[in-house]
């Protein structure tokens, strides 16, 4: 039978090329490319539910010691890379840290309350944003499905 590895498996082999990626690729097409990615992975996830609120809300990644930036769209279905206006909210922060955002290494409450990230911009919209991260648990077996309409069995107990 094929075994799948974990996401926790996969995610340490991809942090040393998307530093890499952040650094050297230009900030809009490498936005572009993130956005679909990104879109893609949410897929069958249930945060996907709470996105419709967000839709329309522009939201800025600034990635401080890696001096790029990048800027995308809430759609009601994931994220666009947009840099056709201001942004809403700005999100700031070490590449480090947002790893571990991503990564659910570290609390979300933590990472902003230490100001190791900081959120500046729409209240509103910075807190909904903070509540969606807090609330996230990737659920590779519900993508897998969701893609391609296989279903992955748990863990054998």
């Amino acid at each position: 039978m094929l075994r799948l590895p974990a996401p926790t498996e996969i995610l340490p082999v991809l942090r040393t090329p998307l530093r890499h990626m952040l650094r050297q690729a230009p900030e809009r097409p490498l936005t572009s490319v993130l956005a679909l990615a990104l879109t893609h992975l949410l897929r069958g996830q249930r945060l996907t539910e709470r996105l419709p609120e967000l839709a329309g809300k522009r939201v800025s990644l600034q990635v401080t010691d890696l001096d790029r930036e990048l800027r995308f769209r809430i759609t009601a279905s994931g994220l666009a890379a947009d840099w056709s206006a201001a942004w809403d909210v700005r999100i700031r922060g070490r590449f480090d840290d947002f790893w571990q955002l991503a990564t659910r290494g570290e609390d979300p409450d933590t990472l902003f309350f230490t100001r190791r990230l900081a959120i500046e911009g729409e209240t509103e919209t910075g807190l909904a944003l903070k509540n969606l991260l807090d609330g996230l648990e990737y659920d590779w077996r519900a993508h897998v499905r969701a893609v391609t309409g296989i279903q992955v069995p748990g863990p054998q107990r």
